[in-house]
């Protein structure tokens, strides 16, 4: 990161994560099965690029994904599909910052593919809320800024924002709540937590309850 950066959201690229449509979510297997599952992974990945696409303060949208299939989508939609062989998803997401940067992004917004409430007016609302509280900091020596929102269990990481997009590193895991405080504290970057409808994901089974118990059935 280039230490005279300032942070900046006026050109914010959404990094889209998953895996694969056929892989991913197999923790739900205990209440849907592998038809399901894909048709619920297929139904939150075109969500989430429609609203990444109508969001006004989105300038692009990257899918990373192991999955023509997904990638596919991501073009139909829009977006640019990246298919990368990366052994991780840290690795993939930085694979995706790289293209962001070269595409001229002064910020990314990283959203993983399963937030049952995600749409444009919940990402520009994300984005505005960081946007107005760097503005509001009085801390002038402080250049970068990451802001999340976390899951509902207050562990992982359901929203990412970080400008310069490279000012830390990607440390989505079990933790990583915790992990991209501890990356923002070490890079001196302005670390924000905001909540919202964001914090809702699909990880596990007790998660599609709660979505459900919010939003009505996700099935079919």
């Amino acid at each position: 990161m280039d230490p005279t950066a300032r942070a900046d959201l006026s050109r914010t690229w959404a990094l889209v994560p998953i895996r694969g449509l056929e892989t991913a979510k197999t923790r739900l297997g205990e209440d849907l099965d592998a038809e399901e599952r894909v048709e619920l992974v297929t139904r939150l990945l075109r969500q989430t690029l429609i609203a990444t696409r109508d969001a006004r303060r989105i300038d692009g949208t990257i899918v990373v994904t192991m999955d023509p299939a997904a990638a596919g989508i991501a073009k139909e939609l829009r977006a640019v599909g990246l298919v990368e062989r990366a052994p991780g998803l840290n690795e993939a997401i930085a694979a995706a910052r790289s293209v962001a940067i070269a595409r001229g992004a002064t910020a990314i917004l990283v959203l993983p593919a399963d937030l049952p409430s995600v749409a444009a007016g919940s990402v520009d609302e994300l984005l505005a809320r960081a946007s107005a509280a760097d503005a509001a900091s009085t801390i002038d020596e402080i250049t970068a800024l990451v802001a999340l929102v976390p899951d509902r269990h207050g562990q992982g990481t359901n929203a990412l924002v970080v400008s310069p997009p490279d000012a830390i590193a990607p440390a989505f895991g079990s933790e990583s709540r915790a992990e991209h405080q501890r990356a923002a504290t070490a890079a001196g970057a302005r670390y924000l937590e905001l909540d919202g409808p964001l914090s809702l994901d699909l990880d596990t089974p007790a998660d599609l309850i709660a979505a459900e118990a919010a939003l009505g059935s996700l099935r079919g």
